[in-house]
């Protein structure tokens, strides 16, 4: 169904308002996705409501593809172009008919043109455009399968022994191998599947008589494939030529990136280190997706409470905002949504990144070079002579970086800033040790935001987990808690691996700096005292917030209980 109309019925229908519909729209314009990409994608309607719609408004069955397995077979029967062309896909035959998926069962040129291309009575059942476009990637851009890849190379295995030690390695040699057309299929093979599967990072691991691929889907590493460690040299040369990286230097690691044109105008960036270990180079890839940057704070997990007090430090004409957590919490998704709250054309933004991840329009981004003397505290000091209203710096590590940082917000700056601490009041603690003066803190600090993530129960598979006390009773719940307590969990489908997990929701602790909390940092209280008083004064710990989404049905106990400490 052609976007405009899909919208209109949708108005017309009362099922999203005018202003969703235009917002929708430029949302399209953005991303070139399909209309009801849009509308998912802004939490305004989901894929199932808009095929009952579909399938109500024109009186048809509908179908959930992603519960479908469509035969080889009938694939073959209608060409790729042609369901991009009128947005179908070939669901099954039946004697002389075949069942068509389609958004728009009135669209009359295309039923006739798959009648005349196929010979077969087209029978139309309804489908989002999602579904569909969903649908055709993975059965008409599947590529060929790790199997089909590797049979490739046992033509050459007594030719070429790519895994000799490093130094009986000639570069040209190693250049070549990389480059051969099996090679190169391997790892387009791999960075294709990542992407499909939603993965986060990529681990290409070497040992002594393995060589393992690994995944991290939705926060945890799962073995993808294990290719002949033959192949160790070559695949990872392949890696370091497509991320511009020097092949000969194979002792000290290195850092680069790829990028991957994916069509309709979406790109894939690809953020790749190179880590020489005992038995060869460890290359770690990790997907940034411009496309899923989701930088709506509601939408991240925010509870009412900690977005406004959030949203209340960062609107503040200046002081420190602070967000903790270990590597790949979602700090800089956090922070870039606080980015583009304050993203205003008379608001002067500056970053120093290591690396800039997501370039965002409107911001001056500056990425640290450490080899030529471009660390954060240089940056900040330059950032200082360029009339800033609004500071980030992606790491306080060192109290030269904390002191200036310090100095900018108290000289009418805003700062955006990470630490690596275990939760927001240990912040305080960390910077104490870094040698800020504690008089310094309580002058600057605004608010400190810990973030960790956890799975969320797959939408598709969810269903009532029974309730058992001792697991909530262990995790910390309260008996009345317990009593109201309704978990679910994921049975396993196709559309989560099996795993009963898609995607991530955020667990957030977020620590106002009161008057109360700034009088016993300058009394020189523990971490513990400043926790007490910060839970005394409403914050809710992480361990309390993956409560509160375990008790909402959103996520699991294993999965509180893996990602948070107990308070």
């Amino acid at each position: 169904m052609a976007g405009n109309r899909l919208g209109e019925l949708l108005v017309r229908e009362k099922l999203i308002n005018l202003q969703q519909l235009r917002q929708a729209q430029d949302e399209q314009k953005k991303t070139g996705q399909n209309l009801g990409y849009a509308l998912a994608k802004l939490g305004y309607i989901n894929d199932d409501a808009i095929t009952n719609f579909l399938s109500n408004q024109y009186r048809l069955p509908a179908v959930n593809l992603d519960e479908y397995e469509i035969d080889g077979d009938v694939i073959k029967l209608v060409n790729k172009d042609v369901c991009i062309k009128h947005g179908i896909v070939p669901v099954s035959r039946s004697g002389s008919s075949l069942i068509v998926a389609m958004s728009d069962p009135t669209n009359l040129h295309a039923i006739d043109d798959i009648k005349f291309l196929t010979g077969y009575n087209v029978e139309p059942v309804v489908a989002s455009e999602t579904a569909i476009q969903a649908a055709i990637d993975r059965y008409y851009n599947a590529g060929p399968s790790y199997e089909e890849v590797l049979e490739d190379f046992q033509l050459e295995d007594d030719e070429i022994d790519f895994s000799a030690e490093d130094d009986d390695v000639n570069t040209l040699e190693l250049e070549k191998a990389s480059e051969d057309a099996p090679v190169v299929r391997l790892v387009n093979v791999l960075l294709l599947n990542a992407i499909k599967k939603g993965v986060s990072d990529i681990h290409v691991e070497p040992y002594e008589k393995r060589l393992r691929v690994r995944y991290r889907i939705d926060g945890v590493l799962q073995e993808e494939m294990s290719p002949p460690i033959k192949l160790k040299n070559a695949l990872v040369s392949r890696l370091k030529i497509m991320s511009q990286l020097d092949i000969a230097e194979r002792r000290l690691p290195q850092d680069g990136r790829i990028k991957l044109k994916l069509g309709k105008g979406r790109e894939m960036d690809f953020r790749v280190s190179v880590l020489p270990t005992m038995w060869g180079e460890k290359v770690v890839l990790r997907l940034l997706d411009k496309g899923n940057l989701q930088l709506d704070m509601a939408k991240l997990g925010f509870d009412p409470k900690p977005l406004a007090d959030f949203k209340w430090a960062i609107a503040q004409p200046w002081g420190m905002v602070l967000v903790t957590g270990p590597t790949g919490s979602g700090k800089t998704t956090t922070l870039y949504s606080a980015l583009s709250d304050l993203n205003k054309p008379g608001v002067n933004i500056s970053t120093a990144e290591d690396p800039v991840e997501y370039n965002l329009h409107g911001i001056n981004q500056v990425q640290m070079h450490e080899e030529i003397g471009l660390n954060f505290a240089a940056a900040l000091r330059s950032f200082l002579r360029q009339d800033p209203d609004v500071i980030m710096v992606g790491e306080i590590r060192d109290f030269e970086t904390a002191e200036i940082a310090v100095k900018a917000a108290l000289t009418g700056h805003m700062v955006l800033s990470t630490l690596h601490t275990n939760d927001a009041p240990a912040t305080i603690s960390r910077l104490l040790n870094m040698g800020v003066e504690p008089f310094l803190i309580t002058a600057s600090v605004n608010l400190v935001l810990a973030q960790r993530l956890a799975r969320r129960v797959c939408a598709d598979c969810k269903e009532p987990s029974p309730v058992d006390e001792k697991v909530l009773a262990d995790l910390g719940c309260t008996p009345e808690q317990i009593a109201s307590a309704k978990p679910m969990r994921g049975a396993g489908c196709s559309a989560c691996n099996n795993s009963g997990y898609r995607g991530r929701i955020a667990l957030y602790e977020v620590m106002r700096f009161t008057d109360d909390l700034k009088e016993l940092v300058l009394q020189g209280a523990s971490t513990a005292e400043l926790k007490m008083a910060a839970i005394k004064g409403g914050m809710a710990t992480l361990r309390a917030s993956g409560i509160a989404k375990v008790l909402d049905g959103m996520t699991t106990p294993e999965e509180v209980a893996r990602v948070t400490m107990a308070d």
